[in-house]
């Protein structure tokens, strides 16, 4: 039995300054880049070129997609960083995975949180049942009355196949 890995990294200082989340509330599907930008993708679970479309890392909600190479039991996991000053202008971080967002949404493991003294950063890890033609991503949402900058984020999926 093998171990697959989709390991996605986004960095504000690496891949073209931060993800900018607007107000209200809304989820956001957190992108993340391609190719050597990578942390691990060696199924290809994370395509930048799908059925002949393209989709551009950061333009297009797809380049958020993880694509699951088989039907199995996953454990996927997230960090999310938040800007410095993000702590004094929300009272609440919103975050959660979620099957088929860019169709119809099926989330699962959303949290809800105040800030934390200092850095606003949040883990997470959840198991699901995972299929190839459900993708996955990451979510954020926010309760400020500016938009805010997510500074760093990881989504990783993992399973036996």
């Amino acid at each position: 039995m093998a171990v697959r890995v989709c390991s996605l990294k986004f960095d504000a200082d690496r891949d073209g300054g931060p993800q900018s989340v607007p107000a209200g509330g809304a989820y956001h599907v957190v992108r993340f880049p391609y190719g050597a930008a990578e942390s691990y993708d060696a199924d290809n679970m994370h395509p930048q070129t799908r059925n002949g479309t393209d989709h551009p890392f950061p333009s297009d909600p797809a380049s958020g997609l993880i694509r699951p190479a088989h039907d199995a039991w996953g454990r996927l996991y997230a960090m999310i960083q938040w800007e410095t000053a993000a702590g004094g202008a929300a009272t609440e971080f919103r975050d959660q995975f979620v099957r088929d967002p860019l169709g119809t949404p099926d989330t699962t493991c959303t949290e809800h949180r105040p800030p934390s003294p200092g850095m606003q950063c949040f883990a997470k890890a959840w198991a699901i049942f995972v299929s190839p033609d459900v993708p996955l991503a990451l979510r954020v949402a926010h309760d400020a009355d500016r938009p805010l900058d997510l500074v760093i984020a990881e989504f990783k999926l993992e399973y036996d196949a």
